[in-house]
């Protein structure tokens, strides 16, 4: 699966993110725990979906190093989940890959703009 359409990868890549951030807020906002679980979920193995189906196919090897890396917040959003549903794991155990990922995701949505601009 090719896609070229940048409007079409960013739709593609903020829908799982939208996902994820509901699913974090809603326990904040009081809904019911199977929900939020669910949410997040479906929105983390998207994301990791999006980022296993569009890798970055130019010759720039620094935006290729962060494209990389931007896909490891998807696997961290990921285990996040895991997380949720893993009996054993503490009450805030998600919480911390979510704010891993997060920061990876933070971190490459600047540097991948600058990067291709040729910017340091």
């Amino acid at each position: 699966m090719k896609i070229e359409n940048p409007v079409t990868l960013m739709w593609l890549t903020t829908v799982p993110l939208l996902l994820v951030v509901a699913g974090t807020a809603m326990p904040i906002l009081g809904c019911q725990p199977p929900l939020w679980k669910y949410v997040y979920s479906a929105g983390a193995g998207l994301l990791l979906i999006v980022r296993i189906l569009t890798p970055y196919r130019g010759d720039n090897l620094r935006v290729k190093r962060l494209s990389r890396l931007e896909s490891w917040s998807a696997i961290f959003f990921c285990v996040a989940a895991f997380f949720m549903f893993y009996k054993g794991a503490g009450p805030t155990d998600w919480l911390a890959f979510t704010l891993a990922g997060g920061a990876v995701q933070c971190y490459t949505s600047i540097m991948i703009p600058r990067a291709q601009k040729g910017k340091r």
